[in-house]
C-alpha cells in the first residue's frame, strides 16, 4: 500500500509538473565541528555466501579441482562412460583416497579407447571465458601404466564445439605439475573444460586448475579483476572477513578455521559451505570452500584496497540459528590461541612461527592489523562468558588490539538488550549491531544514535540492508526504495560519527544463478558484474564522507525526516571543502535554500552528484546496470549559500570549496 501511494505521488509530480515544494532554509554550521569521521566509517563486509568466493571473487574456473567434495566427482562428467559397464570402448575415472595428510583424494583415469574417452568439468554454472585472453592451466599428473603420451585440454561450448585448446605431455611416474595456456577464440559465458588423452593406460590427476591471466594485479591464484575493481572504487575504510555465519559453522566441526586457509594452496583442506543447504528455496549441494581465497589473500586484498583488515573469529559457538553447539569453557583455549596466533600471523616478526609463514607466502612486512572480532552475531550469557576469556587473553598480550564484540542478530529485543547491557559493563570498545529491516524502519531510525552515550562503546553497523519483503525472503529486491531508505538511515550514522565508527552493507556479492540470500550489494555472472542502487548509495557516502561532522539543521533541528528530508554535513579538511548530503524520500521535487554559517568565502561554483529514480521499484540489472546510477553536475553558489533543486526520490551530494 505504501509503495503504491509513493509511486502515484511520483507520477503526479513528474507528469503534471507540480511546482517543487520549498521549506525554510537548511542551515549548515560550518564552524561547529561535532565529531571526527573515522577513516573506517564506510567499509566492506565480505562473506562467502551466494557463491561470492569460489565461483565469484576467487577466479578459479574449475569446480572441485582436487576431487574433495563429499561426492568426489561432483562437477565432473564422463560423457562416453557408464559406471555400470567395463567401458572397454572408452574408459573410466575412479577417485582414490591416499594417505596424504591434506586433500587425500585424487582421480585415476583408465583410458581404454582414447578416441572415445573424455572427462569434462562444468565450472561454476559454466565457465566465463573471453575471446583472445589467456587462461593458465595447471594440473598434477603421475603415469601409472600404458603409453599415454599427451593430455589434451579444451574449452568447449554446450554443443561441444572447441573454443580453445592446449596440451601437456606427462613424462613421470611420480607426481609432477604441468602448465599450459588456453586462448579462447570466442567469448562464452557457459564454457566447459574437456580433457582427453593420446594413448591408452592409467594415469593419476589432481589439482586441475584454470585461472585467467588477467586477475587483479595479475596474481596467480588470484581474484576476479572486475569484482575487485567494484570494491576498489568504493574506497573502503575496512574489509571485514570471512563472514558472517560461515565463521561459526552449522556445527563446530564445520566452523571456519583460518589456519587451514594459509600456506600452499594444495594443502588447504576443503570444507562444505554452511550455506549449501540452508534455505529450501535455494539448495546448492555443490557449494564448497576450497580456501584458495584464504586469510592471507583477505589480508592482501585489504592492503590492495587501502582498507583496515578486520577478521572475525569463532568464539566456540556454532551458529545459534542452527545447532548452537558449544565448546565447553575448559576446552576454549585452542579457540583463544587461534586469535593470538592470527595476530602474530598478521603482525608478527618474520622470525616468529606465524610471521615466518606469512613471509614464506610472499609478505615479509606485517599487515598492521588493528582490529579483531570475537564471534559473529552470537547472543546470550554463553557468548558473554566466552568473550570475557578472549578479551583478557588478547589484551594481556596485545593491549593495543581493538576488539569488536557483537550484540546479536537483531537491532532490538531481548537478545540485543542483554548483549548491550553486558558489553557496556565490560567497557567493550566496539559493538557490532546488525539490521535487516523494512525500508520504513530505516527511514524511521535515522535518529537511532542521537541518544547513545558519547563516552560508551563505539558502534560498528556491521550488517545492514533494507528488506523489500522480509528477512531471508527470496523475493527481496535491490530496488530504489530500499537503497534510498538506507541512504536516509546512513545520514544518521554519519551525523553520529562520535559514536558510529564503522559501517557496512551485507551481504556483499551474489552470483545471478548461485545465490541463496537477497538483497545483495553487487550481482555478477560468469562474465560481468554490476552495482545495485544500494551499491551506489554506499559508494557516494564513502567517497564523500569528509573528515569532520558539522551540524546541518532545518527549523533548528537535525534533519531526520522533516518534509521527508534527511541530511548530514561534513568538512573535508584535506581538500578544504564543505560536503552536504541530502536525501529526499518524498515523491515531490523540492527547492531547498542552503545557508552556510561560519565558513570563509565560498567558491562561486560547486559540484552536485545526484542518485535518483522516479520509480521506487527501479532496479539495476546485467542488461541495464546503470538504470539507477549517479549523475554529476555543476551548481552556482552565492556568497553565503545557494538554492538547489532536488528531484523526487533522490540522494544529493554537494561539494563546495572554500574560496581563497
Amino acid at each position: 500500500m505504501i509503495k503504491s501511494v509513493i509511486t502515484s505521488l511520483a507520477s503526479l509530480a513528474f507528469f503534471t509538473g507540480v511546482r517543487a515544494q520549498q521549506s525554510g532554509p537548511m542551515i549548515v554550521k560550518a564552524d561547529e565541528v561535532v565529531a571526527e569521521i573515522q577513516p573506517t566509517m564506510y567499509g566492506i563486509f565480505f562473506e562467502d555466501i551466494n557463491f561470492a568466493a569460489d565461483g565469484g571473487l576467487y577466479a578459479e574456473l574449475v569446480k572441485n579441482r582436487s576431487f574433495e567434495f563429499t561426492l568426489p566427482l561432483m562437477g565432473w562428467s564422463q560423457p562416453n562412460s557408464d559406471r555400470h559397464s567395463q567401458n572397454e570402448n572408452s574408459g573410466f575415472a575412479t577417485v582414490i583416497r591416499s594417505d596424504r595428510k591434506h586433500n587425500a583424494r585424487f582421480c585415476r583415469v583408465d583410458v581404454k579407447n582414447d578416441e572415445r574417452y573424455s572427462l569434462v568439468n562444468e565450472g561454476f554454472r559454466g565457465m566465463g571465458i573471453k575471446e583472445g585472453e589467456q587462461y593458465n592451466l595447471s594440473l598434477k599428473a603421475a603415469k601409472q601404466e600404458g603409453n599415454i603420451t599427451k593430455i589434451r585440454i579444451q574449452f568447449i561450448d554446450t554443443t561441444g564445439q572447441v573454443l580453445g585448446e592446449t596440451s601437456v605431455s606427462p613424462e613421470s611416474n611420480d607426481w609432477k605439475k604441468y602448465t599450459a595456456v588456453l586462448t579462447p577464440v570466442r567469448t562464452v559465458a557457459k564454457a566447459q573444460l574437456k580433457i582427453t588423452f593420446e594413448g591408452t593406460g592409467s594415469i593419476d590427476l589432481d589439482m586441475i586448475s584454470v585461472f585467467p591471466e588477467n586477475t587483479w594485479k595479475n596474481r596467480p591464484n588470484g581474484l576476479r579483476k572486475d569484482l575487485v575493481q567494484l570494491l576498489y572504487d568504493m574506497d573502503p575504510g575496512f574489509l571485514r572477513f570471512p563472514g558472517g555465519c560461515i565463521v561459526e559453522g552449522r556445527t563446530l566441526d564445520r566452523r571456519y578455521q583460518w589456519k587451514k586457509t594459509v600456506g600452499p594452496v594444495e594443502e588447504r583442506d576443503l570444507l562444505v559451505n554452511r550455506w549449501n543447504t540452508e534455505f529450501g528455496h535455494r539448495i546448492t549441494p555443490d557449494y564448497y570452500q576450497s580456501f584458495g581465497l584464504g586469510f592471507f589473500e583477505y589480508f592482501q586484498l585489504a592492503e590492495d584496497l587501502g582498507a583496515e583488515p578486520l577478521p572475525i573469529l569463532s568464539c566456540g559457538m556454532a551458529c545459534q540459528f542452527n545447532t548452537g553447539e558449544l565448546v565447553p569453557m575448559d576446552q576454549l583455549d585452542p579457540y583463544v590461541q587461534d586469535a593470538l596466533d592470527l595476530i602474530e600471523f598478521a603482525n608478527g616478526p618474520v622470525d616468529s612461527y606465524w610471521g615466518k609463514i606469512r613471509k614464506d607466502m610472499g609478505h615479509p612486512e606485517p599487515f598492521n592489523m588493528k582490529y579483531i572480532g570475537v564471534g559473529n552475531e552470537q547472543w546470550g550469557p554463553e557468548y558473554i562468558k566466552r568473550y570475557k576469556v578472549f578479551e583478557k587473553a588478547i589484551k594481556e598480550k596485545y593491549p593495543d588490539m581493538i576488539i569488536v564484540s557483537g550484540s546479536g542478530p537483531f537491532p532490538d529485543g531481548e537478545y540485543f538488550e542483554y548483549g548491550m547491557k553486558e558489553l557496556k559493563k565490560l567497557n567493550a570498545e566496539i559493538i557490532d549491531e546488525h539490521y535487516y529491516r523494512s525500508p520504513e524502519w530505516f527511514r524511521e531510525n535515522a535518529d537511532r544514535y542521537d541518544s547513545y552515550d558519547r563516552n560508551g562503546p563505539k558502534i560498528f553497523a556491521g550488517e545492514y540492508a533494507a528488506q523489500s519483503v522480509a528477512i531471508a525472503s527470496p523475493e527481496n529486491k535491490n530496488n530504489w526504495e530500499c537503497a534510498l531508505s538506507e541512504a536516509a538511515f546512513v545520514t544518521g550514522l554519519e551525523r553520529n560519527a562520535a559514536v558510529v565508527h564503522l559501517t557496512s552493507y551485507a551481504p556483499l556479492m551474489a552470483h545471478t544463478e548461485g545465490w541463496q540470500w537477497t538483497p545483495d550489494l553487487i550481482w555478477f555472472d560468469n562474465l560481468g558484474a554490476y552495482g545495485t542502487p544500494n551499491y551506489y548509495v554506499q559508494k557516494l557516502f564513502s567517497l564523500n564522507k569528509g573528515t569532520h561532522v558539522v551540524p546541518v539543521e532545518l527549523e533548528g533541528k537535525a534533519v531526520i525526516g522533516q518534509n521527508e528530508l534527511y541530511a548530514t554535513a561534513s568538512l573535508d579538511k584535506n581538500t578544504d571543502e564543505i560536503i552536504l548530503k541530502i536525501v529526499n524520500t518524498s515523491g515531490q521535487s523540492r527547492r531547498q535554500k542552503i545557508v552556510f554559517e561560519g565558513s570563509s568565502r565560498l567558491a562561486s561554483r560547486g559540484k552536485m552528484t545526484v542518485l535518483q529514480s522516479d520509480d521506487p521499484e527501479a532496479e539495476n540489472s546485467m542488461e541495464h546496470p546503470d538504470m539507477v546510477s549517479p549523475v554529476e553536475k555543476e551548481i552556482k553558489v552565492r556568497k553565503d549559500g545557494m538554492e538547489i533543486f532536488m528531484q523526487p526520490y533522490s540522494l544529493n551530494v554537494v561539494r563546495i570549496k572554500n574560496g581563497k
